[in-house]
C-alpha cells in the first residue's frame, strides 16, 4: 500500500494556501506536453518541473527518473505534488521519490481527468495551463 497522499486537482489551490512552498512535478511525456499542454504552476506561485517518468511513444520507463528528480536539488521540507495524465504514472513516480525521503502527493485525477475515480482533472477544473 502506498504512503503517498492522494489530492484531487480541485483541491490544489486550497492545499497551496496551507503549503505555499509546494512544488509541482509533471511526469508525462514530451509528446503529451507538446500536444495537450502543460500545467502553469508558476501562475499560482508553485514552482513547476517537467520530468518524464516514461519516454517516447512506446512509453519506455525512464531509468534515470529518480536521478533526474534528485538533480533538481529540491529541499526535503517542501511538499512535492506529482501530476500525469490520469494519476497512475504520477502515483508510481511519487512512490519512488517518497522512498528518497520527500513528502509526496499524487494529483489523483491528473491533467486530463480520471475515469477510475470519476474526477475531471487539472485542465477541466480550470487550473492554469500553458497550451501547446
Amino acid at each position: 500500500m502506498s504512503e503517498v497522499e492522494e489530492l484531487p486537482s480541485k483541491q490544489v489551490q486550497d492545499f497551496l494556501q496551507n503549503h505555499p512552498d509546494s512544488v509541482l512535478v509533471d511526469v508525462r511525456t514530451q509528446e503529451e506536453w507538446d500536444i495537450i499542454g502543460k500545467p502553469d504552476g508558476d501562475s499560482i506561485n508553485m514552482t513547476t518541473y517537467f520530468i518524464s517518468y516514461q519516454k517516447g511513444p512506446d512509453r519506455i520507463l525512464n531509468e534515470n527518473f529518480e536521478q533526474d528528480f534528485l538533480n533538481l536539488n529540491i529541499e526535503k521540507n517542501k511538499k512535492i505534488l506529482f501530476l500525469c495524465r490520469s494519476g497512475i504514472r504520477s502515483l508510481k513516480a511519487a512512490m519512488i521519490i517518497e522512498k528518497c525521503g520527500y513528502k509526496t502527493l499524487n494529483i489523483s485525477d491528473g491533467f486530463e481527468g480520471s475515469m477510475v475515480i470519476n474526477e475531471p482533472g487539472w485542465k477541466a477544473n480550470k487550473l492554469p495551463c500553458k497550451e501547446k
